[in-house]
C-alpha cells in the first residue's frame, strides 16, 4: 500500500489567526479533514446566500493529487449549509488562499463564527488523462440512455 502524501500547509497570517486550528481528522478513520473559519467577525448567511470564506491557509499539494472541498453532513441536515460547487477542487498547482464556497440552502438565515468547522477536505489522487477522438463509440446496454434510465 502506498504511503499517504504529504500536504504542507502555510498559515497566512499566523499572528491574527494562531487561533484557527488546522485541517485535522477528527476521528481516526475519518476520510476527511475539518476545516475553520478564519473570518473575523460573525457572518450571517440569510436564506440563499452564498459566501466566500477564508481558512487562513495556503496548501502545497503534490502532483498527482487533489484536494476536494465537501459539505459538513451535520451543516447540511440540521441547518442546510452546502458546498456551492460541491466538491471543490484545489488542484496541485493553486498556491492561493484556501476559501469555501458556502450556500444556505436552509429555511431560515444561519450565523457563521470564528473558528466554525465549516467543511471538509479529502485528499484524492488524480490522473490527467490521453484524450483520442474516434469515429465511433463501443456500444454498451445503455448507450445514450439518460437521467434515470438505469432504474425508476
Amino acid at each position: 500500500m502506498d504511503l499517504p502524501p504529504f500536504i504542507k500547509f502555510l498559515r497566512l497570517r499566523p499572528e491574527s489567526d494562531a487561533d484557527i486550528l488546522l485541517p485535522r481528522y477528527m476521528t481516526p478513520k475519518a476520510a476527511g479533514m475539518d476545516i475553520c473559519a478564519a473570518i473575523e467577525k460573525d457572518l450571517v448567511l440569510e436564506k440563499g446566500a452564498v459566501a466566500l470564506i477564508p481558512t487562513g491557509f495556503a496548501v502545497a499539494i503534490p502532483e498527482g493529487f487533489e484536494i476536494q472541498i465537501r459539505p459538513r453532513s451535520g451543516l447540511a441536515v440540521n441547518h442546510g449549509i452546502g458546498i456551492i460547487n460541491s466538491p471543490g477542487t484545489i488542484d496541485a498547482d493553486y498556491r492561493g488562499e484556501v476559501k469555501i464556497a458556502v450556500i444556505n440552502l436552509g429555511g431560515k438565515k444561519y450565523t457563521v463564527k470564528r473558528g466554525d468547522r465549516i467543511a471538509q477536505m479529502v485528499i484524492k489522487r488524480v490522473y490527467q488523462a490521453r484524450l483520442k477522438v474516434v469515429e465511433q463509440l463501443d456500444e454498451t446496454d445503455r448507450n445514450s440512455g439518460g437521467f434515470g434510465h438505469t432504474g425508476r
